[in-house]
């Protein structure tokens, strides 16, 4: 059997000559696909897979042909939703079913500006199609696709490629995740501080950094990369090694769906650049560096978001406060996403050390919006509710009762060891 090499858009593809199967090998992925051209098998990162050729095309083809028609079940679904909600009535619907999932989910997208959004629900709703829904929906209000003249049939294929490269069974950095993320983003993009002097471009960066900000995350952080040798910390020198790969396989389902081919090389590739810029900022070694840049920018009042280079500067804080937005989400949703990350995480000193510093600043930038004083309320709200839940655990660090603020003696250390080469 003839099998040929090219290069795939910053990944590699074998293909055979009768186009019966291949198997694509990401950077730090293997995916095995079948007849239809639809992934048959998912594999993570972590650990390394040995790249093969699909043994039973009959079998793979079948799995792919039920993917392939929910895509389009979904896809169907996006278009039906968008003519009811420009107020046009369907000759057809296409079934009760989906008639129920459309209610429901229209109305969630009704509000997704709100802070109080339950992505879980949302992601149950749409059969787990919550990234892909809620960008098309995002693309579509804030005016992107007629903007950048974009072909809805490759939006759709390139998010599908974007929700599908995120590990479902990770508890925490799956396409779920991502979704929380990008609705996140979206209510930030509004704040009267920063919407006014937003771009569409500015718009739609800050929407796709935030949706493939943790595309292909293998479940483990960067010392554990790096500490078992992995050929990812080798690939990238052990330098921001999980943010890099984000950022490539992005580019690599961009270039490969074409979604931005109609668009002039220049703009294409300052895309890229920028994509990269905002992925990487999002590394929590480079925590402090932000943070002092924006402390800096705020005590001097400098900051001209008339300026393309400060603009990008805010989209890269408000994608670091989205990426770590959990602990000012309400209780509720709070405490599920705290389950689904190691409790190392989300103990106390991360609260105190990584997030209230980062969001007391930016309720300074927004001047204290409602969103900003909503969002430091459940911290300090969430905060009080894991005190009580672990009264022991929480006088041990606390030395004498001294009603600090702090974890504990030690905390500060432990709290960015444990979260060293990756947010959560």
């Amino acid at each position: 059997m003839a099998i040929f090499l090219f290069q795939r858009c910053g990944e590699i593809l074998f293909e055979n000559s009768d186009q019966n199967a291949k198997c694509v090998c990401m950077l730090g992925d293997a995916r095995l696909t079948g007849q239809t051209g639809v992934p048959a098998e998912r594999r993570g990162s972590y650990p390394f897979i040995d790249f093969r050729l699909l043994n039973n095309t009959t079998h793979s083809g079948e799995i792919g042909t039920k993917k392939k028609v929910k895509r389009l079940l979904s896809f169907q679904r996006y278009f039906h939703t968008s003519r009811l909600l420009r107020g046009i009535i369907p000759q057809a619907p296409l079934h009760l079913l989906d008639e129920d999932y459309l209610g429901q989910a229209r109305h969630m997208l009704s509000k997704v500006g709100m802070w109080d959004f339950d992505i879980f629900l949302f992601d149950r709703l749409t059969n787990g199609n919550s990234l892909v829904t809620l960008l098309c929906h995002l693309f579509n209000s804030h005016g992107l696709i007629h903007h950048f003249n974009l072909d809805m049939v490759t939006l759709h294929r390139f998010l599908v490629m974007v929700q599908e490269d995120y590990h479902s069974q990770n508890p925490y950095h799956n396409a779920v995740h991502a979704a929380d993320v990008t609705q996140a983003m979206h209510c930030y993009l509004k704040e009267p501080k920063l919407a006014s002097f937003l771009t569409p471009l500015d718009i739609m960066l800050g929407l796709l950094a935030a949706a493939a900000h943790d595309v292909d995350h293998p479940g483990v952080n960067q010392p554990f990369l790096i500490k078992t040798n992995h050929h990812l910390a080798n690939l990238y020198q052990n330098m921001s090694v999980l943010e890099n790969h984000h950022w490539r396989s992005t580019i690599g389902m961009l270039r490969e769906s074409r979604l931005l081919a109609h668009l002039p090389k220049e703009m294409t590739q300052d895309i890229e650049q920028q994509l990269g810029s905002l992925i990487l900022a999002t590394d929590i070694n480079r925590q402090n560096e932000f943070l002092t840049r924006l402390k800096a920018h705020l005590h001097n009042k400098d900051l001209r978001l008339e300026e393309a280079h400060d603009r990008h500067f805010m989209l890269q804080i408000a994608l670091k406060c989205a990426d770590i937005c959990n602990p000012c989400r309400i209780w509720e949703m709070s405490k599920q996403w705290s389950e689904r990350v190691c409790e190392e995480f989300y103990r106390q000193g991360f609260m105190t050390y990584i997030v209230e510093p980062l969001f007391r600043e930016w309720a300074r930038f927004t001047g204290n919006s409602p969103l900003s004083e909503n969002m430091l309320s459940h911290l300090a709200h969430n905060k009080a509710q894991w005190k009580s839940l672990s009264p022991r655990q929480h006088r041990s660090r606390g030395g004498s009762g001294s009603g600090s603020d702090h974890a504990g003696p030690g905390t500060e250390d432990q709290a960015q060891t444990g979260g060293e080469g990756d947010s959560p």
